[in-house]
């Protein structure tokens, strides 16, 4: 079964952090590049970062930069998102999506979802 499963949300205070992670079966991260996804209560989801099948490109939306950090480990069929300095803006449910490209990344048109996983930061 090919499916990706997202684990770490949670409750955290403004200004902390947390790591998400993202789980790939049934498929090889090897040949897919790697978005996260966020979909605010009320709001549209939108894309945060994404990374290349290899590693070694990635993409941010401004208001993550500097705060979050996307990271992939083939061997482990894995990636994951460290999230710091949240603040009250960065609640949402957030998915990891892939998408098999040969370069670059992607947040259109992906090929799998996962089912998200909910952070809130509040105090």
């Amino acid at each position: 079964q090919l499916q990706l499963v997202e684990s770490g949300g949670g409750l955290v205070q403004p200004g902390g952090s947390l790591r998400l992670s993202c789980a790939a079966s049934g498929f090889n991260l090897d040949y897919y590049g790697i978005a996260w996804f966020r979909q605010a209560p009320g709001k549209e989801r939108e894309g945060v970062l994404c990374i290349s099948r290899s590693g070694d490109w990635t993409n941010y939306a401004g208001s993550v930069k500097g705060r979050f950090t996307i990271s992939k480990d083939n061997a482990e069929n894995m990636v994951y998102l460290q999230m710091n300095n949240l603040n009250p803006e960065d609640t949402a449910v957030y998915y990891c999506a892939a998408k098999r490209l040969r370069i670059g990344c992607s947040f259109g048109s992906m090929d799998y979802w996962g089912k998200g996983t909910l952070v809130t930061v509040s105090s």
